[in-house]
């Protein structure tokens, strides 16, 4: 940014943003004092209303400075319809005089059925850049409605067309060609997440997958984030527990729910414990209803409760703190209380709760005296108000108690400790019910995962093993809490994903010498490619 206004003195830069890391990149600015720049944005100024945002627009028109704004508020203003002169000044402001349009977390805008996306479109200024560590959410179609942004009409450009057709001769599937002449992008997008999700044949994926990359490689750049590989390191498990009976048994009943939604909403506090099936997702849970309930409640009958007990306590005896993320409240609120019971904390000492309803004061308090008291135990956060601007690094345990649809928001979860920052090695927890409806969407989220690791990471001395999690016998997980026979008793299965930072190339799973061969000659190709000519004599 500072190279840029030092070329362009009269540029307009525009970022556009999640409305909770604002801060995080007002901080970067004036730790970094960008030659004093002016950092306009409507919150700090309280601008609630059309005639006070159009004065935050002028003072950003008439100076060189940058203006922040979140994505609602964005849309909000270039989607108005009111007809007054102050609605459409602000509106052609915000279309006609950025010089650079910059997109944190810019997934955000990812779905073309929204005003956020729509209204991003209509920005004027070629210069877009588009910030994301999680590109790939759900669907294919969502990575090309971003790249839509930066290169309209992303499919159809000359660059792109004979990729196109050469996917589209590869994809087993008939008439698929004629389906993309008749100008129908979708059907494109969906037959190669068809392809890439559950073709059997693993160098079709690997061809369509090269292909993608090739098609994306100008305009899509990945940044491994090796600044990562300096922090002690980030173990991460799939656990799936045994259900006890009375669980199993509203399991059973889950089944029967014709919505998904409400098949997730409830047996996530099920799956957590039993006794909770009284409580609708919907409903208001007080305190007092969770204290009552727990009078009579046998930790015990809830695999996860029991499990989450477990590791709090060795987490406290050790002198560690633990995260716990969920996508609903209920179990956060079950959890807050069963603590408060157990072990006689007090919210705000040992205990911190952010959720969508927590202020920004609030979130940057607690956010500090979890990290930095000693006092501090334990952290419940709601996965997506804890998912963009929140770091909690004096953490080094988390539970993720639920299956998100959308495997990016657990990763965004886990990156809450595992980021700058961080002194000790994280150890993340997955929790998954054994034979209910959550196991079944833990198989789909890691197909997503796949996706996105092939599509943005892989490289051909990858295999197929690359692409799955590893099962792991407790005894050999490296990690002493699992160990404990407590913690293991309800354990089936531990999953266990590669670590962070560790190469793509595995020897384990290579058994060809002349794949070894051809691994360290590409080796050697890129030391010489890095250092040079010159030392081609030294280096041979």
């Amino acid at each position: 940014m500072q190279s840029f206004l030092a070329k362009y003195p009269h540029a307009k830069p525009l970022v556009v943003l999640p409305k909770g890391i604002l801060p995080t990149w007002k901080k970067e600015f004036q730790i970094w004092q960008i030659e004093d720049t002016p950092l306009y944005d409507f919150y700090s100024v309280k601008a609630d209303n059309r005639h006070q945002q159009l004065e935050v627009l002028k003072q950003w028109v008439e100076q060189k400075s940058i203006l922040f704004l979140g994505y609602k508020q964005f849309s909000s203003i270039v989607c108005d319809d009111g007809n007054n002169q102050v609605s459409v000044t602000c509106q052609e402001i915000l279309l006609k005089r950025p010089s650079i349009l910059i997109l944190d977390e810019g997934h955000t805008p990812r779905n073309e059925n929204t005003d956020v996306l729509q209204s991003l479109a209509k920005v004027q200024t070629p210069r877009k850049v588009v910030l994301s560590g999680t590109l790939y959410q759900n669907h294919v179609k969502e990575v090309f409605n971003v790249l839509n942004l930066v290169r309209p009409k992303f499919l159809r450009m000359d660059t792109s067309r004979s990729i196109v057709k050469r996917i589209l001769s590869k994809v087993n599937i008939p008439g698929a060609r004629k389906q993309f002449k008749a100008g129908a992008d979708a059907a494109f997008y969906e037959l190669v997440e068809h392809t890439i999700q559950k073709d059997q044949d693993f160098k079709r994926k690997v061809n369509v997958i090269r292909d993608l990359r090739e098609m994306t490689s100008k305009v899509l750049h990945y940044y491994k984030g090796d600044f990562l590989d300096e922090l002690p390191g980030l173990i991460d498990f799939t656990v799936v527990l045994n259900l006890s009976s009375k669980q199993k048994h509203e399991v059973q009943k889950l089944k029967k729910l014709a919505r998904k939604f409400k098949r997730s909403s409830v047996g996530s506090a099920v799956y957590l414990h039993p006794k909770l099936n009284s409580f609708s997702e919907n409903s208001a849970v007080t305190d007092g209803m969770m204290d009552n309930l727990l009078e009579t409640l046998d930790v015990r009958e809830g695999a996860k409760a029991k499990f989450f007990l477990n590791i709090l306590s060795l987490c406290d005896s050790s002198g560690e703190k633990l995260l716990v993320f969920s996508q609903y409240l209920t179990p956060l609120k079950f959890l807050e209380r069963l603590v408060m019971k157990v072990k006689g904390w007090v919210l705000g000492k040992e205990i911190f709760v952010i959720s969508g309803e927590s202020s920004s004061d609030h979130r940057e308090w607690s956010m500090e005296r979890f990290n930095n008291s000693t006092d501090a135990k334990v952290f419940f956060g709601s996965i997506k108000a804890c998912g963009e601007g929140i770091s909690l690094v004096g953490a080094s345990r988390l539970i993720i108690l639920d299956v998100h649809l959308n495997p990016s928001v657990t990763r965004q979860a886990i990156g809450r400790a595992f980021r700058p920052g961080q002194t000790k090695k994280v150890y993340s927890y997955r929790l998954v019910a054994a034979d209910s409806p959550e196991e079944e969407d833990h198989t789909t989220c890691f197909r997503k995962e796949a996706i996105a690791k092939m599509w943005f990471e892989w490289n051909e001395y990858c295999g197929y093993q690359d692409f799955e999690v590893e099962t792991v016998a407790l005894d050999h997980s490296g990690d002493r809490f699992l160990e404990s026979s407590l913690v293991r008793e309800d354990v089936r299965v531990l999953y266990k994903r590669l670590v962070h930072g560790g190469s793509c190339f595995n020897f384990r799973i290579c058994k060809s010498p002349l794949f070894l061969l051809r691994f360290f000659l590409h080796m050697f190709q890129v030391g010489l490619d890095v250092i040079g000519p010159k030392c081609w004599s030294r280096q041979k």
